[in-house]
């Protein structure tokens, strides 16, 4: 197991979540359940955005509960995909690097990876939200950390779009080693990953085998997603 939540509580006054849990090396793991139920502060929790007030967070035994953003050993990728729109693609997916904004062969690379050779000039403005998706997820690769969170990046997309985004994070990600979380309203999304965690009421669930969830619904998903 890589990533461990050991008892964890987020306390934010009119809102708790907590549970316990383990995600194993290179899977794709949904994050489901309705609207307000604590899947965004799961992941911001995670990535160092939201204090922790009871519990452990722990990446391969080494505790990380109180490191700020950006010194885990996780990129975040959110629904807007936080692209600067006076900057081009390149220049966008350069930001990865810290070192200013000037593209390398390494920037230019991440791109090609995602099917946007040729678009590394275009600003945010002139790219389809497919294609800023790319760009953001290109970003996430040159980052490249062990742990990826993703909270709803493609839910402005179309059901075609979303799935190819999801089997670029695949390809991309999983298939290279690295765990990736991702929240999802939609079933379709959720089919993808090879597990899924239920949060509800502010209650997180363990993940559990895609297919074990969707063949044998718990009530709490069911009334979600209907039958």
């Amino acid at each position: 197991m890589v990533l461990t939540l050991d008892s964890l509580i987020v306390d934010l006054g009119a809102f708790s979540l907590r549970g316990t849990l383990d995600v194993p090396r290179a899977s794709l793991v949904a994050v489901v359940g309705p609207s307000g139920a604590g899947k965004s502060t799961l992941l911001s929790a995670i990535a160092g955005f939201v204090p922790v007030t009871g519990g452990r967070i722990r990446w391969d035994d080494q505790d990380i509960t109180a490191l700020p953003p950006g010194k885990g050993p996780m990129a975040i990728l959110f629904q807007d995909n936080n692209l600067f729109p006076h900057l081009t693609a390149a220049q966008n997916v350069a930001l990865a690097l810290g070192k200013g904004t000037r593209p390398t062969p390494a920037v230019l690379d991440a791109l090609a990876k995602v099917g946007l050779s040729g678009f590394e000039d275009r600003k945010p403005a002139e790219l389809s939200g497919g294609q800023q998706s790319r760009v953001a997820l290109a970003r996430v690769l040159l980052q490249d950390k062990p742990l990826v969170l993703l909270d709803e990046p493609f839910s402005a997309l179309g059901p075609a779009m979303r799935q190819e985004m999801l089997s670029l994070v695949q390809e991309r990600l999983v298939a290279n080693g690295r765990s990736v979380i991702f929240v999802t309203h939609d079933r379709q999304d959720a089919e993808q990953a090879d597990q899924i965690i239920i949060v509800t009421d502010g209650e997180i669930s363990p993940p559990r085998l895609t297919q074990a969830v969707l063949s044998a619904p718990p009530d709490a998903l069911t009334s979600y997603w209907g039958k």
